[in-house]
């Protein structure tokens, strides 16, 4: 089975668990130190609990990103919909928020929890982050939430990112990224762990990758640096000695904010004039 198959059951399997009750996890009862605690008490009030249940991420996007009202956002690999619903509330009903995935029964868990949340300015997609069903320059700000990693051709999401945001668009992501060189077999491990299916790429790589789909401005800032403790339990049930591995894991693997724009087009000015056209705003 290849990473795409191996993705799409696995997430299927979150949706039908959260949809049956339960709650899913990654590393069993071991996997709270990276999927808790990412979201506040007032996120948490204004999103149905079933949304929160399905999140698998690894950071908290819509928090750092600075969405604006009117606004049209993209969440890649959108999952029970919890970002696709706080962005929503950000952009307000003049803004629009997408989200895009390609488990029918995630998407089914997510159009539920939009209704339960009562939002009319949200759309759920069904489509691979390698080929977005939106056309060119369509939205203002593309978010995503611990997903891209587990991409088979990460080049590839990039570039689709790329394509969708309008000219000085924005793209602000949260993802695991690698820091320095780590053994195959100890990344394999610890990947395992924190992403389920993983395919984290170092620092550089990303910000290369980035830079060669054609975007500027690039920062990745690391938001959580995993520590080789956290995942004793879960690398013990694997057979994995977790004092054996620590000084060659220990502080490589991390949650990370990464931002980049999308050049303006020349000859369109940089003062504001809308949501989209504000060049030097942060992201």
């Amino acid at each position: 089975m290849g990473i795409h198959d191996l993705v799409k059951e696995k997430y299927a399997e979150a949706a039908q668990q959260v949809a049956g009750g339960g709650s899913p996890c990654c590393g069993g009862s071991n996997c709270d130190p990276i999927t808790s605690d990412l979201y506040d008490d007032l996120e948490k009030a204004g999103v149905p609990d079933d949304a929160l249940k399905a999140s698998l991420g690894c950071g908290n996007p819509t928090a750092l990103a600075e969405l604006r009202a009117g606004e049209t956002v993209l969440d890649l690999g959108s999952g029970g919909g919890i970002d696709v619903f706080l962005s929503a509330r950000r952009v307000g009903p003049g803004g629009k928020a997408y989200g895009l995935d390609m488990t029918d029964e995630m998407l089914a868990l997510a159009r539920e929890n939009q209704r339960k949340a009562g939002l009319g300015n949200v759309e759920f997609l069904k489509g691979e982050i390698e080929n977005i069903p939106l056309p060119n320059d369509s939205v203002d700000v593309v978010i995503s939430n611990c997903v891209i990693n587990l991409s088979a051709d990460k080049g590839r999401v990039l570039q689709e990112a790329f394509r969708v945001l309008r000219p000085g668009g924005r793209f602000a992501v949260s993802d695991v990224i690698i820091r320095g060189p780590v053994p195959l077999e100890i990344r394999k491990s610890v990947e395992l762990w924190i992403g389920c299916i993983a395919g984290a790429m170092e620092e550089s790589e990303y910000r290369m990758k980035l830079a060669a789909a054609g975007f500027e401005a690039i920062d990745v800032e690391p938001t959580r640096v995993y520590a080789v403790e956290d995942a004793r339990q879960f690398l013990t049930a694997k057979g994995i000695d977790a004092a054996a591995i620590a000084t060659e894991a220990q502080g490589k693997f991390a949650s990370a904010f990464i931002r980049a724009k999308k050049p303006q087009r020349k000859g369109i000015s940089s003062s504001c004039c809308g949501p989209t056209c504000c060049h030097d705003d942060k992201v």
